[in-house]
């Protein structure tokens, strides 16, 4: 057997034939979009729509060049620099595996090395477009209250030194300046996180950080910057040795930093710009004017569907999103919140079966070959319950409708915040709160008060709803009684979910 060929621009040719790789000439592709926050879903997701758009003559302009902001971005940064910026996305699904070569980002900036470089690359007029992976909790956004957390520390160095950022909004409201000021024509901000109305979020949280800057800067953003709501949809864990080994056995490629995925992607975008655009519709993004059902539908239903399996899983000792919906009583639980509980506050989006959408939904946590891991999932859970589960309680409250599946769902996060499985194993709680999450879980109080009254973590209104509270105190006390596998099978036996 050969050695696998280490990938870069110059081993292009030499790599096995069934790996497909870029036939485009990524010397004339200028980058025209940066990204911040490479990591695996960018790579499996909007970087993959624009590889696929880069093979039709005239998109040259709008190549990717992504930034790192954050300490831990050094092992992206070596990867993608050892590779010309070339990575693998292996498609993984049970009918077999298939192998691809990326290469629509043609640049990597690692900010903490050079803060002045991606602050002149953003104000430069080749770029048009800006895009965000910075997960939930990017957004300093209090969960509970929509107010902007200008409090936080990144904030308020950025606020003090303009000119030395560190977040993604200081060097995006940098750049918008430096362009305000030599008269360029701005970008667009184009959010890809799991937010509801993403782009109005984006929007809002970066105005409320410019008017504490420069007033003058927040009227002009306010008046000429886009912020285009977007729902992205790809399942993509984490990468591990295993994914690496795959590649290296089967396809022949030594590839440091490989991504894995689904075959399944979606991208529905508003299309609403300030400075041009790529044609995405050509590979399959749909453009639209209203992406509010599309997201609704994926958040809660995608989304929350994860939450549900994923917390139980994990007190019941499982590891992967197949093994949890493999699990014919996790299975009943995911499939009566989504039916019951979900899918009847929801807008059918434009060509969508809700009751289809959710027997794929259904399929694609079922895929073993991706190995999704519940640890994966489960990170953040006080930026993910907050948008993917309780609004749907909130919602069924008004209409005095079933909550019973979304309430076992939070009092589960609540029990797995404690740290132990069923066997009293140690569960790993990855958090923005986690001090303050895990002391909370682990008092006594039967009340869970300490949980349930945190106001920014959950609404105080909903906080204060007598069905909400009863209703999760009631299933966490069977939970630190009895264990989560046996409270599943109680809850199964005394309610309706088929």
């Amino acid at each position: 057997m050969n050695a696998p060929v280490r990938l870069d621009a110059g081993t292009l040719g030499r790599l096995p034939p069934v790996v497909l790789v870029p036939d485009y000439d990524r010397s004339q592709v200028v980058p025209g979009m940066i990204h911040v926050g490479v990591g695996g879903f960018h790579r499996a997701h909007q970087a993959v729509y624009l590889d696929d758009l880069l093979h039709f003559p005239g998109s040259e302009s709008w190549g990717y060049c992504g930034i790192g902001l954050l300490e831990q971005d050094t092992g992206m940064r070596d990867a993608l620099h050892r590779q010309d910026c070339l990575y693998t996305v292996l498609e993984r699904a049970g009918h077999g595996t298939t192998a691809r070569v990326v290469g629509s980002i043609v640049d990597y900036l690692y900010a903490p090395d050079d803060r002045e470089q991606p602050l002149a690359r953003l104000a430069s007029p080749d770029c048009r477009i800006v895009s965000l992976t910075i997960t939930e909790g990017g957004y300093y956004l209090n969960d509970a209250t929509g107010a902007f957390n200008d409090a936080h520390p990144d904030i308020v160095h950025d606020l003090a030194h303009p000119q030395e950022p560190r977040c993604s909004f200081g060097f995006i409201v940098a750049a918008l300046d430096r362009r305000r000021r030599a008269g360029i024509a701005p970008f667009t901000v184009v959010s890809c996180d799991n937010l509801q109305h993403n782009g109005d979020i984006a929007r809002r949280q970066l105005l409320a950080f410019a008017a504490r800057r420069d007033r003058a800067l927040h009227d002009w953003i306010e008046q000429e910057v886009a912020f285009p709501n977007s729902m992205v949809d790809r399942i993509v864990p984490a990468t591990t040795q295993e994914h690496r080994d795959v590649l290296a056995r089967e396809f022949g490629v030594d590839d440091a930093w490989p991504v894995a995925t689904e075959p399944f992607r979606q991208w529905v975008i508003e299309d609403r710009f300030c400075n041009g655009r790529p044609a995405w519709e050509r590979v399959g993004a749909q453009m639209t004017n209203d992406v509010t059902p599309y997201e609704k539908a994926k958040m809660r239903l995608l989304n929350g569907g994860h939450q549900a399996l994923c917390y139980v899983g994990r007190l019941m000792g499982l590891e992967y999103a197949h093994e949890a919906i493999g699990h014919l009583s996790i299975r009943r639980l995911v499939q009566g919140l989504m039916r019951d509980e979900v899918a009847p506050l929801l807008q059918s989006p434009p060509g969508i079966d809700l009751g289809a959408y959710q027997h794929m939904l259904l399929e694609r946590f079922a895929n073993p070959t991706i190995r999704d891991q519940l640890a994966r999932i489960g990170t953040d859970g006080s930026a993910r319950i907050p948008k993917f589960i309780l609004p749907s309680i909130a919602e069924q409250l008004q209409r005095d409708g079933p909550i019973d599946a979304l309430c076992f769902t939070v009092a589960a996060w609540f029990h797995y915040l404690a740290g132990r499985d069923d066997r009293g194993r140690p569960l790993t709680v990855t958090d923005a709160m986690s001090d303050r999450l895990v002391v909370a879980a682990r008092q006594p109080d039967p009340a869970a008060r300490a949980l349930l009254d945190m106001n920014d973590l959950i609404d105080a209104s909903l906080a204060r709803a007598p069905r909400f509270r009863n209703r999760v105190t009631s299933f966490l006390g069977e939970f630190r009684e009895s264990g989560a596998r046996a409270t599943l099978e109680r809850f199964l036996t005394t309610r309706t979910l088929a």
